[in-house]
């Protein structure tokens, strides 16, 4: 079939529905979210960024995307499953998580921060040191990954853990790559 006939064939309006879109959502400046070190959880001085409707694909193409996504763009070292129902954070890695199914209330920056709804269709980078917790969730699916495929440990805010990690996190640096963006924006423009 030739382009104008196929063009007609599914009509203009289809683009002019679909097109806006992707190109807002793809478009659009993360939400930069700041939290202290509360004592127990350290937190950091770069924004947690939440990427609002990311992207289309739900489900397991979802879930395939993100990896595909994230693996182009250096972060690697993939899982999929959930967040945990307490409050912990990373020393040793940066994290990204893309939510690929159903919706979330995490709770970020340890129990002085925010809570924070997400749903299939958010990403969200969380820098090293940033407290993270589910709160509840309705059909959650993530795909969580890390810049350079680094291995993370965990870590609740209990004594003992610090000043190990508050070193941890001081030493790791800045990603080379958005996990979305790519070397285009996002992180690689908000964080330096």
């Amino acid at each position: 079939m030739q382009r104008k006939k196929f063009l007609s064939f599914i009509g203009v309006s289809f683009f002019s529905a679909v097109i806006p879109k992707v190109m807002s959502a793809q478009s659009s400046k993360p939400e930069e979210l700041f939290f202290k070190d509360d004592g127990m959880i350290p937190n950091s001085k770069y924004p947690l960024l939440v990427y609002r409707g990311a992207f289309g694909a739900k489900g397991m193409d979802g879930a395939a995307w993100l990896e595909q996504k994230f693996a182009a763009n250096n972060w690697t070292n993939s899982w999929r499953n959930g967040v945990y129902p307490f409050h912990h954070y990373h020393s040793t890695s940066h994290e990204v998580l893309g939510i690929y199914s159903g919706s979330a209330l995490l709770h970020l920056g340890g129990e002085k921060g925010q809570k924070v709804e997400v749903r299939a269709g958010d990403i969200i980078v969380i820098p090293a040191g940033v407290g993270h917790k589910n709160l509840g969730s309705d059909g959650l699916g993530v795909v969580g990954a890390y810049p350079d495929g680094r291995s993370w440990d965990l870590n609740k805010g209990l004594p003992g853990e610090r000043p190990k990690t508050d070193q941890n996190i001081a030493a790791l640096p800045v990603p080379s790559m958005d996990p979305l963006w790519g070397k285009e924006k996002g992180l690689i423009k908000i964080w330096i």
